[in-house]
């Protein structure tokens, strides 16, 4: 995630850091070459089908409503990220806290703890396809590379650990509705971001927006040949920005768990819920992740 004051003039004008420039750059160049193209052979060689700019001007009305219906469907999925991620951070706050009030054995609730950041981690890991966290190994000596899925395996040993101190007397029955409770929500707020992660939106609004947007771009110089002339690539440029732009940026918000600069900060979130839980363990909070060259990992 970029993390920046309201930037200057100039540097509202050139800054790329946080900008989609970089990856829709090629293609920007690619209409723009064709459009130059496009004009030469118009000028010099033959003259090409000028068309009005009434059917460009309704095409591209449409094609803005629809790439405006699918930012808006991208950036509700990267918001209820979010929103479940804090949700996560306030549900391992509070179930730190509770294990403080309801668990006596102090050996136990280390050992929970330690299951706990493991499983943040391992959730975080999980969304970005990583592979085995060493964050989690560093918590935890538990191996959960091996299993099928390695979150779950983290709840379920923090469970385990629930239901042996409740039967050893260490959890009165108040203790154990409350923790079950907590683990549930924590359960649901994992389950709603593996939903989020592994049910992209529809390939058929990519396709449609992709393919609509070439062709608006390679068709509309026909529209400016008469009024623009060699200013033509310019216009087709600008056009070629704002389009691909949106497309490029729905593209990254859709995907909210990557590592993208549009991406969510998980690594910075993961490291505010060890400072929250630091405490409990007795340890010194690790000072917060800071970010690099404006981006928070």
């Amino acid at each position: 995630m970029i993390l920046r004051d309201k930037p200057g003039t100039l540097q509202l004008l050139f800054a790329v850091r946080g900008s989609v420039l970089p990856q829709i750059l090629p293609r920007i160049v690619g209409v723009t070459v064709i459009a130059v193209l496009m004009v030469a052979v118009d000028r010099h060689v033959v003259t090409l089908t000028h068309t009005s700019t009434a059917p460009f001007a309704v095409f591209g009305i449409a094609l803005s409503l629809f790439l405006g219906f699918r930012n808006n469907a991208a950036y509700d999925r990267w918001w209820e990220a979010r929103k479940l991620w804090g949700q996560l951070v306030a549900d391992l706050r509070a179930l730190a806290r509770e294990m403080t009030l309801f668990m006596d054995d102090a050996a136990r609730r280390d050992r929970m703890l330690r299951l706990t950041l493991a499983f943040i981690h391992l959730h975080r890991a999980q969304l970005r396809k990583l592979g085995p966290s060493k964050a989690a190994q560093m918590w935890c000596d538990d191996d959960f590379s091996q299993a099928a899925h390695p979150p779950c395996a983290a709840l379920d040993r923090i469970t385990e650990e629930i239901a042996a101190g409740h039967k050893a007397g260490q959890i009165d029955g108040f203790g154990l509705k409350a923790l079950s409770e907590r683990m549930g929500q924590i359960a649901l707020a994992q389950a709603g971001c593996e939903r989020i992660a592994a049910t992209p939106l529809p390939y058929v609004y990519s396709l449609l927006v992709f393919r609509t947007t070439y062709l608006y771009c390679l068709l509309v110089p026909l529209a400016l040949l008469d009024v623009a002339g060699w200013m033509t690539p310019a216009f087709v440029a600008v056009i070629a920005y704002v389009f691909f732009g949106l497309a490029e940026v729905t593209e990254e918000l859709a995907h909210p768990f990557g590592e993208t600069v549009n991406g969510l900060p998980l690594d910075a979130m993961c490291r505010t819920i060890e400072i929250s839980l630091a405490p409990h363990l007795g340890q010194t909070p690790p000072a917060p992740l800071q970010a690099k060259n404006y981006y928070l990992s």
